[in-house]
Formats: structure tokens, sequence, C-alpha cells
């Protein structure tokens, strides 16, 4: 049976319905916002896995067709997701994976498709709406509805859900999920926010999100499902008892160590020695059992230790920021480098200057047409940083979210294209990682930023938090190492110079979260980053004054759109010209902006002037020296720019009568002439006489009629009318300006 809700929500209509599609998946929904619709299908394996975590997959789809587009290239179907998707697919898995039971481990699917796409409103967080009550419409267990929301600030006015057109002037582009109680997830960029402006989006955000569910309880008042039955293993208590009293004082004593590795060896070595006593002393049913109840005595040790003595398995205390050791310039041709070390986490980040040309061409649903990137941030996490051997099967879900992250946190503090006419690249290589290597990556991306001669508004800087929660009682850890993160109950990371934040991740792995302590991990976070940020201050104060001289030199100059024909030539000739003479790279836009890059300054000033040679505008007053194109009987046309032709008519050959135009000038010789006139219709009109000295006059000469006056062509060297039929062809041969204005 179908049911549906339609409200007004953030001044649109917003639809939930159930019951018109995927009627076989074990649970559906289509939410519609304006004319975005998202359908959500939910499936469940009716057996428990044996995989040691929760086999949970979300998959976020757009269809072309949804924005009435094909695929281009050559294959004209969907393929690999784009980065957008896996983005927005990430979202809704951090969202709603804390909120299945403990012990659930029956396979889940949810698929979520993009139907429509208005190229107004976003898709994600509809995605996030019809998941939730696809969940809770179906016989899988789940905790309860949730919801979630996009906010955005124009002129301090707090926008929920805005539209990508008031988002392009928004300085926050968050995306909050959470109950009607507490915060599940947050995920954003900004332009330099406040901790304090940062806590009161997050309440704009609940009142919207707790205006959603309330709508999802309404319809789900009218769907009734039975949940399936499942058990969750109870360990038998004589199991538990022994295991923990034959490993809990070892585990104690070996997770205390400050190296990671050693570490993991040394309670690696109690749960191996441990599993083999047992071996001896339970029996065949009870041994599967040991594992979890060593991997809970890890945990329970571990937070048990920070919340009673507020010291950490390394030592620190929960305020502390490991040790940082800061190299830049380590790479001797990138155009900008820096390695970036705190405690066992280490990034390798190169930053490489191109031109207009390599800008990504990014074609989304989102928007009517080709869309271009010009800065892109590129995180990479190979196996051995963990010291780990696995596949390499392409860039990882994790990769592309990671990379994401740090490229907000540094996309706030660019230079504007225009002030700064170079594509950027950031290559961020994981050398070593225990614990936030994305955050890493944000302090490694700005120093080569400043390395690179990149004029960033300030540095900047990123530090993990984590939380550590038990009842009422919790503790919120700084710069969290990989072992914390994977025992701990968050994952808060944030990004941003010393004036405010630039980007910002949180995850829980509880059921919510207060937001009187995400204010207290706000204030701890800034911090931590104002003391990173002095560490590297320390290593690199301020951009360096001057580009790598590996780096293409860049100037911008503009031209008479007009002469945009003449600077490509026909079939691009005369721009591959220059390049191929110059060695630089030429790029022109619609307005005349012509680019023009080349590593060294003798090869971009030639092309420069090859350029300006091309597209220059004459000037009246000028003296050209110009080549003779074709002599007629009134005069000669003289080509005095590449493409620019100007009468010289016969009049203002000599000072004195010129009967015949050939005996004075010659087709294909170069004579020098003064540009006199441009008339309204743009036409040149030139002249020889002007550069030669006026003869002495002689007794009589004032009663000579002025030389051409009233006789050979129609038109005299005032550029009087003349008949239609006896005008020169082309006769806007002064420039492609003239013939346009025809």
């Amino acid at each position: 049976m179908m049911h549906r809700i339609e409200r007004t929500f953030a001044g649109r209509p917003l639809i939930i319905e159930t019951g018109r599609m995927a009627k076989q998946a074990a649970g559906s929904c289509l939410v519609t916002f304006g004319d975005t619709m998202v359908l959500a299908a939910v499936t469940v394996s009716p057996k428990r896995s044996h995989l040691p975590f929760f086999p949970l997959t979300v998959e976020y789809k757009e269809r072309t067709y949804a924005a009435g587009k094909i695929p281009g290239g050559f294959i004209k179907r969907e393929g690999r997701p784009r980065d957008e998707e896996i983005l927005s697919c990430r979202i809704i898995d951090r969202s709603i994976r804390p909120l299945f039971p403990e012990g659930f481990q029956n396979e889940v699917q949810v698929f979520l498709y993009v139907l429509s796409a208005d190229q107004e409103n976003d898709a994600d967080m509809l995605g996030l709406l019809a998941a939730s009550f696809a969940l809770n419409a179906s016989k899988i267990p789940f905790a309860k509805p949730i919801a979630g929301v996009r906010l955005g600030r124009v002129e301090g006015k707090w926008l929920l859900n805005p539209t990508f057109q008031a988002l392009a002037f928004s300085d926050m582009d968050m995306v909050v999920a959470g109950s009607d109680d507490s915060i599940m997830m947050v995920e954003g960029g900004a332009l330099e926010v406040s901790e304090e402006d940062v806590v009161e989006g997050l309440g704009i955000a609940q009142r919207g999100i707790k205006e959603l569910i309330a709508m999802q309880e309404e319809l789900l008042s009218k769907v009734k499902v039975q949940k399936m039955e499942w058990t969750k293993p109870e360990t038998p208590a004589t199991v538990l008892e022994t295991v923990t009293k034959a490993a809990k004082g070892r585990i104690e004593a070996a997770i205390n160590q400050k190296d990671k590795a050693t570490r993991v060896e040394a309670v690696d070595a109690v749960k191996d020695a441990v599993k083999t006593e047992m071996a001896e002393s339970l029996t065949p049913e009870e041994l599967p059992f040991v594992g979890s109840i060593l991997g809970d005595l890890e945990y329970s040790i571990l937070r048990d230790q920070v919340l009673s003595t507020g010291l950490r398995v390394d030592g620190r205390k929960p305020t502390e920021v490991r040790d940082i050791s800061i190299d830049t310039s380590l790479l001797p041709r990138a155009h900008g480098s820096a390695l970036f070390t705190r405690g066992q986490t280490q990034a390798l980040v190169a930053a490489t200057l191109g031109t207009a040309n390599d800008v990504q061409r990014l074609d989304s649903i989102d928007e009517a047409k080709e869309t271009t990137k010009s800065f892109m941030l590129h995180y990479n996490f190979p196996p051995f940083c963990t010291g780990e051997v696995r596949p390499m099967r392409g860039t990882s879900r994790r990769e592309i979210g990671h990379g994401n992250l740090a490229e907000r946190a540094i996309q706030g503090v660019l230079p504007a294209f225009e002030e700064f006419p170079y594509t950027i690249r950031i290559v961020s290589e994981v050398m070593e990682s225990n614990g936030s290597s994305s955050m890493a990556s944000v302090c490694g991306a700005s120093l080569a930023c400043f390395d690179a001669g990149i004029p960033i508004k300030g540095a900047v800087a990123g530090v993990a938090m984590g939380l550590i929660k038990e009842g009422k009682k919790y503790a919120i850890l700084t710069d969290i190492l990989g072992t914390e993160d994977h025992l701990g109950d968050m994952d808060f990371k944030v990004a941003g110079t010393k004036d405010g934040i630039t980007s910002i991740q949180m995850d829980i792995k509880i059921q919510g979260l207060e937001l009187k302590i995400m204010t207290e991990a706000l204030a701890q976070a800034k911090a931590g980053r104002l003391h990173i940020l002095g560490e590297m201050n320390k290593a690199l104060a301020t951009v360096r004054p001057e580009l790598s001289p590996w780096a293409p030199r860049i100037v911008t100059m503009m031209i008479n759109p007009e002469k945009i024909g003449d600077l490509i030539g026909p079939k691009g000739k005369t721009i591959r010209g220059i390049q191929d003479e110059t060695g630089a790279e030429l790029s022109v836009d619609d307005s005349g902006l012509v680019t023009i890059a080349a590593v060294g300054g003798e090869a971009m000033e030639r092309a420069r002037q090859m350029v300006a040679a091309i597209t220059a505008e004459p000037v009246v007053g000028d003296t050209y020296q110009g080549t003779v194109k074709s002599v007629t009987a009134f005069g000669a046309f003289i080509e005095i720019m590449p493409g620019t032709e100007a009468l010289l008519h016969v009049s203002e050959m000599r000072h004195t009568r010129v009967e015949k135009p050939e005996d004075i000038v010659k087709k294909g010789e170069m004579v020098t002439v003064k540009l006199i006139d441009r008339d309204e219709r743009g036409r040149l009109r030139l002249s020889m006489k002007a550069l030669l000295p006026k003869p002495e006059r002689t007794e009589g000469a004032g009663d000579a009629p002025d030389a051409g006056e009233g006789e050979g062509e129609p038109v005299a060297a005032g550029g009087g009318e003349r008949s239609r039929s006896d005008r020169p062809r082309g006769g806007g041969r002064g420039g492609r300006g003239g013939r346009s204005r025809e």
C-alpha cells in the first residue's frame, strides 16, 4: 500500500512516500524536494555473517537521465562512481552505521538512486532521509529515525538546505546528521569561521533535523512492519571469567607502549599466547568466544585507563600533541614540497603549478554544463604506511574522502584564480600512519603551498580529536592514535588557520553526541591547532617570494575579442605556431583574456610580443613599417600589422601630384607610413607625405590646386562619400573590427 506525506521545508515542497517503487526490497522510500528525487531501497541477508565487522554496504548512484543528459565519452553508460557520488555515499554510511544494534551481523545493503536532479537542490541529504525511513520501515533492526540537513550562511543569515546558487555566496557549507536529541555526523568546509559560529550552526541544523524526523514518525505510524528476529551470541560466563583472568594483566602491560609497532606486536603476542593456553582448557564450542573476549578486554583496558588515570597508552595527557618535525624543499624538481611528521604519522606532500589548460573538467548532473576545477588535492594511502601487505585496486573510497577533507581545508585560503592564474595540484603520499594522516596531509599541503610560492591567506593546520565516554564520564583526546580511533567513540577532525575553521568532519560510534561535548571538543581542537601552527611557523613562516625555477611563469593580457580569431588562426595554426616557436603555452577565453605560461622568462616574453604583434590595435599618429599588399589606380593597401591593412591614397603619397601610384610603391615592398585617420566605420587611412619634409613654396604655387583635389578617384583625401560600385573590396580592411561592423 502506498503512503505519502507532504510538507514545506526550507521554503520548498518536501514529499516522503513509500509503497510505490522497489516493493520487493525489505524497505523503500522515495523523497522529492523541489524537482530533485531520490529513491532508497534496503535489503538484508537472512543469515548471520561470520565477518569480524558489521557488513553494511551503501551505494549512491546518480543517473544522468535525472538531469536530461547522456553520459559523455565513448561509453554511453554510467560506470565507476564519480568522486561526488562516493563522498555522498560515505556521508550516508557514517550517519546510519552507529544505529544498527551491537552484535547484529547480517549483511545489509542500502541502495540510493538519484532519479531527478533540478540543478538547484543537492540530493545527498535527501538520500539520507530516504535511507533512514526505508530502514525504519523495514524488518531490519534500526534504532530510530535520523535525518540530515545542509547548512549555509549568507550575509550572516543561516540557510537550511540552500540551493547551489545560494551556496556560491555562503561562507559555510556543512552537512549535519543527527537524531532528535543528538548529533551523529558532521562534515563541511568554511571560510575561516569561528568555533562559536560552528556551534551556533549545529543548533540551527538540529532544529531542522527534528522537523524532518517528525515527518518520518508521522508516516511510519501508518506503516506497520514486524522486525526480524535475531539473537546476539552470548558469551558463556565461565569462558569470560577464565579468559579475563588469564589475559587482563598481560594486556595492561603490553598496551602501554609508545611505539605503534611494539605495542601491536606485544598485544598480539599476548592474544596468541592466551589462545594457545585456552585451546588446552576450553571445549571446541567455547574456543570461538576467546577472540572477541580478548578484543573487548583491549577495548575496556584502554578506555578505563584514560578515564581513571588521565594517561593514554603512549604516555601523553589528553590535551598533548605528539612531537612534530618538518622538512621543506625536499623534492628538487617539485614546485613545492614538505615532509610533515607528527609522532608516527608522516605525509610527503608535493605542490605542482599548471596552466589554465590543466584544469579538471567535470560533468555533473548538478550543473547545466561542464564545469572546471583549478585546485585539486589527491591523497594516497599505500599499504606500507601501516606495515601491511594488501592488493592495490585503484583509489579507495577512504582515499577519496580524506583527500576531499584536506582539499576543503586548503580551498578556503587560496587566492582567486584572477589574482594567481595557475591550476594547482597537491598530492599527499602517506609514508607512515598512526592516527590522522588526513590532518597531516593538511599541514603538509599548507607548507608545500608556502614552499611553492602560492600566496595563500595563511597557514592551515589540522588535528584529530577523540572521545572516550562511559555513562556521564568522558575524556576528549587531542591528536588521537590509530588505536584510540579504533577503540574510542569519536573521530572529530578540525582544520583551519589561526583565525578560524576551514574544514571539519566528525564520525561517532555511539548513538549520538550532545552539543556540550562537541563545544568542548572544538575548543580543545583550537588549542591543538594553534600549537601545530606554531611548529609549522618555525619551519617556514611565510610564502616564499619566488616561484620554483621549474614552475611555469604566467602572464595575462587582454586583447580585443574581435582579434581572437586572428590569434588562433585557421584551424589553430597561428596559436600553435607561437607555441612551437617559443615553447610557451597559450590559452585564450571568450572575453579576450590571453594566458601565457612558460618555464623561463625569455620564452614568455617572446610569446607575449608575438601575441601583441598579432592582436595590437593601430594607433592614429603612430608610424609603421608595412608591406604593400596591392596597388590600385587610386592608391595602395598596406599591411601595417599582421592581418591589418590600411589605405594609402594617391593624394597622401607625395606633396606633389602623383599620376600613377605604382611609380611610388610596388607590391611586396616595405614602406614607412603614418596612420593619420580612422573613420567611424573603423577604416584606416595612411600617409607617406606626412613623413616627408614639405617643399618650399615657389612664386605662384598658391594658385595651383591642392594635390589630388578634384582629380582621380571619386574619393578625395578627406574621405568623402563614394559610390558603392567604387568602394574598394573589403572596405573594412582596417581590421576585423571594420568588417564585423559592416
